[in-house]
């Protein structure tokens, strides 16, 4: 009989941080295109704010061209922090941050990784609500199309990484719906006034280089919030 052999044990070696943060990205978005409790929930959001706007609104009164980017930044901030706050109750029920936290994964990871997936549900969610408003309100948008992608792209990080932040202090409370708009709109605030301003100029047929120190202004927010929030979310995970 040949001789036995023993099988060496195979070691695993725990993911970088980088393979980490894609990993959770990943794991999130995964969950959300099978269950897509995210995306319809804020999509039925935009459409019906989009539509109450639209038959709310007297075109003799206000023109299109000014009521237009109000609106989209209203829907842009609401649908965001609800589709924000459902991310994280998805997986109430199963514990799953138990889980994450019990790996052997950097706390920032879990952060980033998770602001990747949200931030990925709020680009789609605005993919489909900025063509709604313009064909609604009859705003062309082709000519300054990348421009304002632009801003609503460095507006959206932004938004993003305050709202993941508080989502994730708010979710396990009693009044987590009530508590994450109290504890978020005052930081967004900042984010949402340069980005109203920067799409209100860009619709109203404006220079790009006018608009130009509000990108600034989003640039610089975003990097605050992303290093601020990024160091402080270790921190709420021990409350």
């Amino acid at each position: 009989m040949p001789p036995s052999t023993r099988v060496a044990p195979v070691h695993r070696r725990a993911p970088g941080f980088v393979g980490s943060t894609l990993a959770i990205a990943r794991k999130d978005t995964l969950i959300e295109l099978r269950s897509r409790s995210v995306i319809l929930s804020a999509l039925a959001f935009a459409v019906l704010a989009i539509t109450i706007f639209f038959f709310a609104w007297d075109p003799t009164a206000v023109a299109s061209i000014d009521l237009a980017p109000g609106v989209l930044w209203v829907i842009f901030t609401f649908s965001g922090l609800l589709g924000l706050h459902r991310s994280f109750g998805v997986e109430q029920p199963t514990r799953a941050m138990d889980a994450l936290l019990a790996a052997p994964v950097d706390r920032e990871a879990i952060y980033l990784g998770k602001l990747i997936a949200n931030l990925a549900f709020v680009i789609v969610v605005q993919a489909i609500s900025l063509p709604a408003v313009a064909l609604l309100y009859n705003v062309p948008i082709g000519g300054y199309m990348w421009p304002l992608i632009g801003v609503v792209l460095l507006a959206s990080v932004g938004l993003v990484a305050v709202g993941t932040l508080f989502s994730s202090m708010a979710v396990s409370t009693r009044l987590a719906e009530l508590l994450l708009p109290l504890l978020a709109l005052p930081f967004f605030v900042p984010v949402i006034l340069p980005a109203a301003q920067a799409t209100a100029r860009l619709m109203n047929g404006r220079a790009v280089s006018e608009v130009s120190g509000y990108l600034s202004i989003l640039a610089a927010f975003d990097v605050v919030f992303l290093v601020v929030c990024t160091l402080l979310y270790p921190y709420t995970l021990e409350q």
